[in-house]
């Protein structure tokens, strides 16, 4: 079967890491639990479609484009800071120049108390004695004055060498940097590209059979009371309401909720530190989020909604950094027909280590999209899959390289595309085969 697009996403993908499949929770049913079990067992054979790899190819493509300008304009910000006619060269060679100078002064300046001090020695008459005593103390409050210059230069020639040497340094870290993350951008976009000549040349050997499924814009996934800071050793509750808001009921209904995090470089992901569980009124018992299914709510009325608690605890040892919990949906209904929400959404938040006091906190603001209609990069979303937003997230926002979170959140996004048509295309073989 062709799916149009990814209907449904969790996580991002570790940058550090292979392409991987990640979708939601372990299914846990409102209602016929033995006939959902019997659907998890039979949604594990069944693989991404075509459309949906192209668009994680697109996607992991743009992430990487965007790596490689980062690390062109890194080494020019290298050889820029490394040459000589840079500002801060400038002033450090200026003030080594005044340096040299002043040492040179003192230097004469002694001199010139030892030729007093020697006139004094061979003076002769009381007039000689007290001309050449003259002489001599000018000459040591001269020295005294040439070596206070002295130390001020030095201390100007060393600030002004730091300066320039650090500078040169910082350029040479967000170089780095960059580099690595164009090898991650690299290895995401050759295993994407990958996936899909290995799906394309099994396309052949298969029939397609179903309907596309649909975006549907009445469909929405919303996270409520997720603060936009999280503090190690903490546990914070919130909830994901699913509304469909369609004139029709939707027989199955499959919301995602997934966290993923990076340390404040955009480098290491954190995602060990986190433990994302869900629970919902007809199945109270809070369960882990499994990688393998997406949470399964039962049918939605036309019209109506439904709450899916959602309790993140975060390890005390976790180190600062930026993370965000990604939402989206799909459902299925009896005659095989299928949609999801159009957009992939996701709400940041800020990482504090243990026993930080966050202040107030608000609650983070949801990144959606701002089209119903599915684009080669996955739906034309007001944070896109290339990394940029119009928004001011934090994880576009740390204090560290500039380039580095907001690659790390394309190649994440790339990367989920997939794993969200695997979970679709899973849900519709299963509702098929019931």
């Amino acid at each position: 079967m062709k799916l149009r697009r990814a209907l449904a996403t969790a996580v991002a993908a570790a940058v550090t890491t292979p392409v991987v499949l990640l979708s939601a929770a372990p299914a846990f049913a409102d209602d016929k639990p033995a006939a959902q079990t019997q659907k998890q067992k039979a949604q594990k054979d069944q693989k991404p479609t075509i459309e949906q790899l192209k668009l994680a190819v697109a996607a992991a493509q743009k992430a990487y484009d965007d790596s490689v300008v980062a690390v062109d304009a890194a080494m020019k910000a290298v050889e820029a800071v490394l040459s000589d006619t840079h500002p801060l060269a400038v002033a450090a060679a200026e003030a080594r120049k005044a340096a040299e100078a002043a040492a040179t002064a003192k230097t004469e300046a002694d001199k010139a108390v030892v030729d007093a001090q020697a006139k004094l020695d061979a003076a002769v008459t009381d007039e000689e004695k007290a001309e050449a005593q003259k002489a001599l103390d000018e000459a040591t409050t001269s020295a005294a004055t040439a070596a206070a210059a002295k130390t001020a230069a030095d201390t100007k020639a060393a600030e002004a060498g730091k300066a320039r040497d650090d500078a040169r340094v910082a350029a040479g870290r967000e170089l780095h940097l960059a580099q690595e993350a164009k090898k991650t951008a690299q290895a995401n976009l050759d295993a994407a590209k990958k996936a899909l000549a290995d799906a394309e040349a099994e396309e052949g050997e298969e029939g397609e059979e179903g309907e596309d499924c649909v975006p549907e814009p009445k469909f929405t996934t919303v996270v409520q009371g997720l603060p936009e800071k999280v503090v190690g050793g903490t546990t914070v509750d919130f909830t994901l309401r699913v509304k469909n808001g369609t004139s029709k009921p939707m027989a199955e209904v499959y919301p995602y909720a997934a966290v993923h995090a990076f340390d404040t470089k955009g480098l290491k992901e954190l995602d060990s530190y986190l433990d994302l569980e869900w629970s919902t009124a007809a199945n109270p018992a809070w369960e882990d989020v499994d990688p393998e299914m997406g949470l399964f709510v039962g049918s939605l009325k036309a019209k109506s909604s439904v709450d899916v608690k959602l309790r993140l605890k975060v390890d005390a040892k976790i180190p600062a950094g930026q993370g965000a919990a990604f939402v989206a949906g799909n459902y299925v209904n009896e005659d095989d027909s299928c949609g999801g929400t159009p957009d992939v959404d996701y709400y940041e938040f800020e990482i504090l280590t243990k026993g930080s006091n966050p202040g107030k906190v608000d609650d983070a603001k949801g990144q959606q999209g701002d089209s119903n209609t599915p684009t080669t990069q996955g739906g034309s979303s007001s944070t896109s899959v290339n990394g940029g937003s119009e928004s001011s997230g934090s994880l576009a926002t740390t204090g560290s390289s500039s380039v580095m979170p907001k690659v790390a959140l394309a190649g994440g996004v790339a990367l989920v595309l997939g794993a969200g048509a695997v979970v679709v295309a899973r849900r519709r073989k299963a509702g098929a085969d019931a």
